[in-house]
């Protein structure tokens, strides 16, 4: 079972993070040693363990679509032919004002915080997505994929917070230093895939539910959570590849449907999601980590397909996430931004219906 702790530090908002003992007594010396010097076998997730079905074997779950496994020379070719983009050391800005408490009966509200993480207000209910504040995306809390940009929401100003989902167990979406401090903070309840419950709830986070794709789940009166498929993987160490399930999320309630795809390649799935909940209110679509587009496209969005698969699930306002924070890939760190721009413009799709918010810009969703 991985060692799961919470380690001292400072959150992206400079506040000091807090030390669990217990934390750091699953942890044996020669295990932090070993991770350290020969990869991450150590910070490796439990396994699910469960029947097999169509998308899992028993061992490892698999893609709807699968897409062909990386070999050496696929990476020797993406580092000799890298062209990454620009980044800025670091993008000081100031954070954006404080949400609302709630919305009213029949809105839907959305605000951009980092990242994946959005704040997804509708039906009296405030539920974030995939949510890090952390300065770090990685097993500890020195290393990892460094922040570029602070949080466009403080979590001093985050309204009480109801519901928490979880597209996957990659470090930069499933954060547990976060995770813990929401759980503390407001008890919610939080949504993963098969085979998170038990990484999540040895890090002390309560009210876990494992869910599987098309599996609902009540969040409140008249309002449903369903996990729905994506195309992309999961693992935290080298030894949990594909070990837990990966998915998106429906929102369904008086005010509309909301989508959350998580990470994911272009997919028939899009399309599948929308027939059964369609037409949506809100779909929130990743649009970064895209370059080199024949690496990365299998599993993450460029802007050209986030402007498809709006078209697919018959979305009728679109955001674009996952750009800006933590540097993944080749593109440059606002490049999904002007791309998404010109592929909306190729398309002939209106800028107003697929927004690329600010950080810590919400708005009305129409």
């Amino acid at each position: 079972m991985l060692p799961t702790f919470v380690t001292g530090g400072r959150w992206a908002n400079g506040q000091k993070k807090s030390h669990s003992r217990a934390a750091l007594s699953r942890v044996a010396l020669g295990g932090v040693v070993g991770a350290l010097l020969g990869g991450c076998a150590t910070f490796s997730a439990p396994r699910y363990e469960g029947p097999v079905s169509d998308h899992f074997d028993g061992r490892k779950f698999l893609n709807l679509e699968p897409f062909p496994e990386r070999r050496f020379r696929d990476v020797v070719r993406y580092f000799r032919t890298r062209d990454p983009g620009p980044w800025q050391k670091w993008t000081d800005a100031p954070p954006g004002p404080r949400p609302p408490e709630r919305v009213g009966a029949g809105e839907m509200r959305v605000t951009f915080i980092n990242h994946a993480t959005v704040l997804l207000q509708q039906d009296g209910l405030n539920i974030l997505t995939d949510p890090i504040w952390s300065d770090r995306a990685g097993p500890l809390s020195w290393l990892g994929t460094r922040r570029r940009r602070p949080v466009g929401i403080r979590f001093e100003d985050l309204p009480p917070i109801h519901a928490v989902v979880i597209s996957h167990n990659h470090y930069d979406h499933l954060d547990l230093q976060t995770l813990k401090r929401l759980s503390d903070t407001f008890g919610p309840r939080v949504f993963a895939g098969l085979g998170n419950r038990r990484l999540l709830e040895a890090a002390g986070i309560k009210n876990v539910t494992d869910l599987d794709w098309w599996q609902d789940a009540p969040l409140a009166e008249g309002v449903t959570v369903t996990a729905v498929p994506a195309r992309h993987w999961s693992g935290r160490g080298t030894r949990d590849s594909s070990a837990t399930l990966w998915c998106g999320y429906v929102i369904r309630g008086p005010s509309g449907s909301a989508y959350f795809s998580g990470d994911t390649g272009l997919g028939r799935h899009f399309e599948t999601i929308g027939e059964k909940f369609g037409p949506l209110r809100l779909a929130i679509l990743p649009i970064g980590a895209f370059r080199p587009t024949w690496f990365m496209g299998p599993v993450h969005t460029s802007p050209t397909d986030a402007v498809k698969a709006h078209v697919l699930l018959r979305a009728s306002t679109s955001v674009g996430v996952h750009f800006g924070t933590f540097r993944l890939a080749d593109d440059g760190q606002y490049e999904p931004v002007t791309a998404l721009k010109s592929a909306l413009e190729a398309s002939g799709i209106p800028a107003d219906r697929f927004w690329a918010l600010g950080f810590g810009e919400g708005r009305q969703v129409p």
